[in-house]
């Protein structure tokens, strides 16, 4: 326990780090779709870097004009642009490249609807700065895509990973914590699922409100825990881990609304999205474990000496992890 304190420390510390640095971070974003008369509009989003957008340009296929691009806004999420173009030759085998990514750490996702709904979306990376426009996607490419995101959108959601964390950290016994994870995993695949096929519909604000509410709630838990032998929900903690999946699951669908889903392949891109969700949980569930381990040796190599500081640290991670999830809480709910 004394070293999951230290290393949730380091997690809350990286959750709290500056706005420039998150921003930095953080995708860019093309949404290119039909307009009347054979036009196309486009939507431009660039990641903010100390006050200004990241110094990247967007090149469309040759052939659509205007070339210029309308000077970008910030739109509080980065800096924005919109409008519209002609292409004489289409979009399908043209090549959309953006240029100075190969300079950066963040990513660009590309989404492109045609004139029959169908839908394209493409992760930009630095090792990969464009890509030809297909006629048709093929299933095996709209897996891989959707994949990636779901797997690098639940490495990019500290808080669903700090809600994963508070539970390895309050649940000692492994195989509850399996069970609980497992709750916890089944769950959100359902109002992830039902949600991205709008069966269900809920506002995004409240849900990520809350979202950071359940972490609260884990803190409590740790706290209350420290010199008890068990606690109701310790027992028993796969109905509340269910519960608190089923609305980080609508948390997951907010982003994948905007996104979007082909048409032409909407559960095996919905399924894709979630296997990823899931290979990016278990890779976190794991680094942690295996950091658990290393840091434990070490504990043990510290003897009595480190057993003195199990106490203060867990009350130092659980109202850690209530400072965060507070700090969260309160920007959500303000910006309502």
């Amino acid at each position: 326990m004394i070293m999951r304190g230290f290393v949730l420390l380091l997690l809350s510390l990286f959750a709290v780090a500056p706005p420039v640095q998150a921003h930095e971070l953080d995708p860019g974003y093309v949404e290119i779709q039909p307009f009347a008369g054979g036009s196309w509009s486009v939507y431009w989003r660039r990641p903010d870097v100390q006050g200004k957008p990241m110094d990247l340009t967007l090149h469309l296929p040759d052939g659509c004009t205007p070339n210029e691009q309308p000077n970008p806004r910030d739109d509080g999420n980065g800096w924005s642009a919109s409008w519209i173009v002609n292409c004489a030759d289409g979009l399908i085998g043209g090549v959309i490249n953006v240029a100075g990514l190969e300079r950066q750490r963040t990513e660009v996702l590309v989404r492109i609807v045609d004139q029959d709904a169908l839908v394209q979306t493409k992760v930009l990376t630095r090792d990969e700065t464009s890509f030809a426009v297909a006629a048709q996607p093929t299933m095996l490419s709209v897996l891989g895509n959707y994949f990636k995101l779901g797997f690098e959108h639940i490495l990019e959601g500290y808080d669903h990973l700090l809600f994963v964390f508070a539970l390895m950290l309050l649940i000692a016994n492994r195989w509850r914590l399996v069970g609980a994870i497992t709750a916890f995993t089944v769950a959100h695949s359902i109002t992830l699922g039902l949600s991205s096929l709008n069966f269900i519909s809920v506002a995004g604000p409240p849900v990520e409100a809350v979202i950071a509410l359940s972490i609260i709630f884990l803190a409590v838990e740790i706290l209350r825990s420290i010199g008890a032998k068990d606690t109701k929900n310790g027992r028993n903690p796969w109905v509340i881990c269910f519960l608190f999946g089923l609305l980080h699951g609508l948390g997951f669908a907010g982003a994948l609304r905007d996104i979007g889903l082909p048409q032409q392949d909407i559960f095996g891109a919905l399924l894709a999205f979630n296997v990823g969700v899931e290979a990016g949980q278990l890779v976190f569930v794991f680094a942690s474990l295996i950091g658990f381990y290393i840091l434990a040796q070490v504990g043990r190599l510290l003897g009595t000496f480190g057993q003195r500081f199990v106490w203060p640290v867990k009350v130092m991670s659980g109202y850690a992890i209530g400072v965060v999830a507070t700090v969260w809480f309160v920007e959500r709910v303000s910006g309502f």
